[in-house]
C-alpha cells in the first residue's frame, strides 16, 4: 500500500511543480476571472493526467507489477486514478461554471475584455478553430464519465453490468483528449508539463483503442477445458479442475489468472489454487458464492465446457528470506496456500523455513476440511485451524501465543480487507515491521 500511495502523491505533485514552470503569472493572478483562467488548466491537466494512467493500467501491463507489488495492488492504484480523475473533473467544471453562478447571483463582475489578438502560429489558429466543439465533446464526455465512475465504485451494482459500462470509458476517454488537446494553453507543449501530457495522452489513447477492441489480455490468454467440478456445500463453495492448453508459462504459488467461462459475462479473477506441473497441465480455482455470479457457477458449469484463462498476474509468492512464515487465510483466503502447500509438499518441505498456517471461517465442510488438514501434513505446515463460533476470532496475541519465534518472521495475509488491516496495525505495535507484512488487496473494481 506504501508504494502505491507513494506513486499516486509523488505524480501528483511531480505534475503541479511542472504546472507551475509553465505557469508562473498563476502568483500574480488578480480577481476572480484571472484566477479562473489558470485553475481551468491545471485542474484540466491533473483530471486528464489521472484519467490517463488509469487507462493505461487497465491494460494489466507487466512492468508496474513487480514495482507495485502485483496486479492487486495496480487494481487499487487504479482505483485511486478514477477517484482522483472525478474529484477532479468536478473542480473543473466547477471552476467553468461556478464563476457564471457569482456573476449571476451578483457576488462577482463580469471583466471587460476588448477584442482578442490574433492567433500568429498556425497551429495555434488551426486548433483555435475547434475549440467550440471541444468545449462541447468535453462537457458531454464529463457529464458521462462522471456517472460511469460512479457506477464503478458503487459494489451494489452487478458485475456484468459493472463491466460492459465501465469500457464505455475507452471511447469517452479518447473524447476527452481530443478536449485537451484542443483547450490546453498552446504554450505548454513546448515546455516539459507539456511533453509529459503528450506522452501520457498517446499512451493512454493506444489503451483506450486496445480495450474498445477487447484485446487486454489478449496476449496472455490461454484455452483450457473444465475436466473436473467438485461442490463444497458446506462453505458454498465450487472447486474447478482445468486443463490447460499450450502456451501456459507455469505460475507460482500465490498467484491468480482471470478466467473465462462466458463470453458475455467476460474474465473475473481468481486465485490459482493449485501448483503447477507441466506434465498433466492442471490447474484449479475455488470460489466462494459471493455475488451474482460466483453463486451461479454451480449450475452454469459443466464439465468438458471451454474456457479462457489469462495469466498469471501477482507477487503474493511467498518470496523472502525469513525463516518463519505466518500464513492467515480467512475464508475464501485459503485459496493461495492451497497451492503454496502443495507446490512445499513436492520439494518435500523447506527445511530452513518454518510455516505457520491460520485458517479461519464462520462456515464448516469437513471434506474441505480434511484436504486442508492434509494438505498441511504433506507440507510440514503447522495449521491452527479457527472457527468463529467454537474458537472465537483470531488476533494478533493469538498469533503471537502461537508462534514464539514471529519476531523472525514475515506475514501473509488473504481474507476481508478490514480484518487484514486490524492485524497488521496489531502486529506492527509489537514490533513486526510493516515491510513483512504482506496482504493481497483481491478487489478489482
Amino acid at each position: 500500500m506504501l508504494r502505491i500511495k507513494l506513486v499516486f502523491w509523488i505524480g501528483l505533485l511531480g505534475l503541479t511543480v511542472l504546472w507551475l514552470a509553465a505557469a508562473p503569472g498563476v502568483f500574480a493572478a488578480q480577481g476572480l476571472f484571472a484566477l479562473r483562467t489558470f485553475m481551468l488548466q491545471y485542474s484540466g491537466l491533473l483530471a486528464f493526467a489521472m484519467m490517463s494512467v488509469a487507462m493505461i493500467l487497465s491494460l494489466r501491463p507487466r512492468w508496474p507489477e513487480r514495482r507495485l507489488d502485483g496486479l492487486d495492488k495496480v487494481y487499487r492504484l487504479h482505483k485511486w486514478l478514477g477517484i482522483g480523475g472525478l474529484v477532479l473533473s468536478i473542480t473543473h467544471w466547477l471552476w467553468v461554471e461556478g464563476p457564471k453562478w457569482a456573476v449571476g447571483w451578483g457576488l462577482a463582475e463580469r471583466p471587460q475584455r476588448g477584442p482578442r489578438a490574433p492567433i500568429e502560429d498556425p497551429v495555434a489558429a488551426f486548433l483555435s478553430g475547434y475549440r467550440s466543439a471541444a468545449e462541447g465533446v468535453g462537457e458531454w464526455a464529463f457529464y458521462a464519465a462522471v456517472a460511469l465512475i460512479v457506477v464503478a465504485l458503487v459494489r451494489l451494482v452487478p458485475y456484468g453490468v459493472f463491466r460492459r459500462l465501465h469500457r464505455l470509458l475507452a471511447p469517452i476517454y479518447l473524447a476527452l483528449a481530443f478536449h485537451t488537446i484542443i483547450l490546453t494553453d498552446f504554450s505548454y507543449w513546448t515546455q516539459p508539463v507539456g511533453i509529459v501530457l503528450a506522452g501520457l495522452l498517446l499512451a493512454g489513447s493506444y489503451a483506450a483503442v486496445i480495450s474498445i477492441l477487447g484485446r487486454i489480455g489478449a496476449g496472455r490468454r490461454i484455452a483450457g477445458q473444465i475436466t473436473e467440478l467438485t461442490r463444497f456445500p458446506g462453505v458454498h463453495s465450487l472447486e474447478k479442475l482445468i486443463t490447460l492448453g499450450p502456451g501456459w508459462p507455469g505460475h507460482q504459488p500465490g498467484q491468480f489468472a482471470f478466467v473465462t467461462s462466458d463470453p458475455r459475462e467476460g474474465a473475473h479473477p481468481y486465485t490459482i489454487a493449485s501448483a503447477w506441473d507441466p506434465t498433466d497441465r492442471r490447474i484449479k480455482f475455488v470460489t466462494k458464492a459471493l455475488g451474482d455470479y460466483t453463486s451461479q457457477l454451480g449450475a452454469r458449469l459443466e464439465i468438458g465446457q471451454p474456457v479462457t484463462v489469462e495469466g498469471p498476474y501477482g507477487c503474493f509468492t511467498f518470496a523472502d528470506d525469513c525463516p518463519v512464515q505466518i500464513w492467515i487465510g480467512g475464508g475464501i483466503g485459503i485459496t493461495p496456500f492451497l497451492g503454496a502447500m502443495q507446490a512445499r509438499a513436492r520439494q518435500g518441505g523447506v527445511a530452513d523455513k518454518a510455516i505457520h498456517l491460520f485458517h479461519t471461517t464462520a462456515e464448516v465442510d469437513e471434506t474441505a476440511l480434511a484436504r486442508i488438514r492434509a494438505d498441511a501434513q504433506a507440507a510440514d505446515v503447522h495449521l491452527h485451524l479457527m472457527i468463529d463460533a467454537r474458537d472465537g476470532r483470531l488476533t494478533g496475541d493469538r498469533i503471537r501465543a502461537a508462534v514464539p519465534d514471529w519476531r523472525t518472521a514475515s506475514l501473509w495475509f488473504c481474507g476481508p480487507e478490514g480484518f487484514g488491516h486490524a492485524i497488521r496495525k496489531d502486529m506492527a505495535a509489537h514490533g513486526m515491521p510493516v515491510t513483512r507484512f504482506h496482504q493481497e488487496l483481491f478487489q478489482m473494481r
